[in-house]
């Protein structure tokens, strides 16, 4: 049986990012109102208590105005849903009580949305992530931190941040587990699917070789959008006026079908691959490397990682972004990793140092995931044996090769 004990640290935050941490104090707050506002009632029957049809009812709307992660919104979400039940059960009870409402000061975190480390974490806020150094208690003050703090006996899980007279105040749940083999795979370590994101040819490559989409018919029903739209703008009547609003909301409805059809299948390849992090590439950088990139592309990209981010939640599967530097002139090659703009010709890529041959997209997706396992190793994040997915196997940041045959 499973032993959970609750435990306090406290965190050394630097001064520049305490004003990050509490706006995302008051966005936490701010995104869990419309979920109670949806499901809240005065009468104890009609208060909406299930998280899916919460989650479905709001999720989309609050994570493209929002810049928390869509960690963040779910948690957010069943923080909600855990207070209308409770204000559900008090009505049904004939006690009197009013809709629930949260104070701005607490953040509930989970395995996407913190990385605990030996003497530090990383916590996902409004503006990235942020280090937090723990103070641990003297040891002379005979509490039993050290105790529960040791990863050999117990497992760190959810944590909620907490701030008081100006110092932040971290409370983590722990698990005893009993097996020091035992691990949680979510925060220890990760399988991680690459995505690289085009503007012509295949919409999206993963790094276990699957080839999605087809960013050439978006661009063409877009380009044939546009020119009617022209056309019907010229004629300047009301019917003309009317047929463009109809139009337009056929191609948006049409587009939103096409990317959904792709991101249903990067969370199938991430499934199946049993993959827990999917790693993209920072749009933000994306666009100054893709010169071209009109804005409907950028509108394509960024709708199609929103819809992979909250898809991929319900399989508690993390999305990280990463810097995409490098990635389409690097060989993906884990011994190699020789980077000539040369390498790459067209679709085509030829490293000129090993002579490793490649479909272009499918090595900047294979890329993309080496960033961030790199990324892990870089932190001291704890996620040493992260690997990332290929097309028969997985390999880990020494590049060490195993074919899926024998993956456990």
């Amino acid at each position: 049986m499973t032993i959970v004990r609750n435990i306090q640290v406290k965190l050394d935050i630097t001064k520049e990012n305490h004003s990050t941490v509490d706006a995302t104090f008051e966005e936490f707050q701010r995104v869990t109102e419309p979920v109670i506002d949806y499901g809240w009632s005065n009468d104890p029957d009609d208060i909406i208590t299930n998280k899916n049809q919460l989650n479905e009812a709001t999720y989309r709307e609050i994570r493209e105005d929002s810049p928390l992660t869509g960690g963040h919104v779910q948690s957010a979400r069943n923080l909600a849903a855990n207070a209308l039940s409770n204000g559900k059960r008090l009505l049904e009870d004939r006690k009197s009580t009013s809709k629930p409402g949260f104070k701005g000061t607490v953040v509930t975190y989970n395995s996407n949305t913190i990385t605990y480390n030996d003497d530090h974490c990383t916590l996902s806020t409004v503006d990235g992530r942020i280090r937090a150094e723990y103070v641990f208690p003297h040891e002379d003050m005979g509490t039993p931190f050290e105790e529960y703090w040791n990863e050999n006996e117990w497992v760190k899980k959810e944590a909620t941040l907490h701030k008081r007279d100006g110092e932040y105040y971290l409370h983590v749940a722990v698990d005893h587990v009993g097996d020091t083999n035992s691990s949680d795979d979510s925060t220890e370590n990760g399988v991680v699917l690459g995505v690289d994101l085009n503007v012509d040819g295949y919409l999206a490559v993963t790094s276990t070789g699957a080839f999605l989409g087809n960013a050439n018919e978006l661009n063409h029903k877009r380009d044939e959008y546009e020119r009617r739209r022209g056309d019907l703008q010229q004629t300047g009547t009301r019917s003309a006026h009317l047929t463009i609003q109809s139009i337009g909301d056929r191609f948006a409805e049409w587009s939103r079908h096409r990317l959904h059809n792709v991101s249903n299948d990067i969370i199938q390849e991430a499934i199946e691959h049993d993959c827990t992090y999917i790693a993209f590439e920072r749009l933000t950088y994306v666009w100054t490397r893709i010169s071209n990139a009109s804005k409907f592309q950028q509108w394509a990209f960024r709708k199609l990682q929103r819809q992979v981010e909250y898809k991929a939640e319900e399989y508690n599967i993390g999305v990280e972004k990463v810097a995409p530097q490098y990635t389409s002139q690097r060989c993906s090659l884990g011994e190699c990793g020789y980077i000539h703009n040369h390498n790459r010709d067209s679709d085509k890529f030829e490293c000129l140092k090993c002579g490793k041959k490649l479909h272009a997209d499918y090595n900047a997706a294979r890329n993309v995931a080496w960033r961030l396992v790199q990324n892990w190793l870089k932190s001291g994040s704890g996620r040493a044996t992260g690997q990332l997915a290929l097309k028969s196997g997985v390999v880990n940041a020494n590049g060490h090769f195993r074919p899926t045959a024998l993956r456990s």
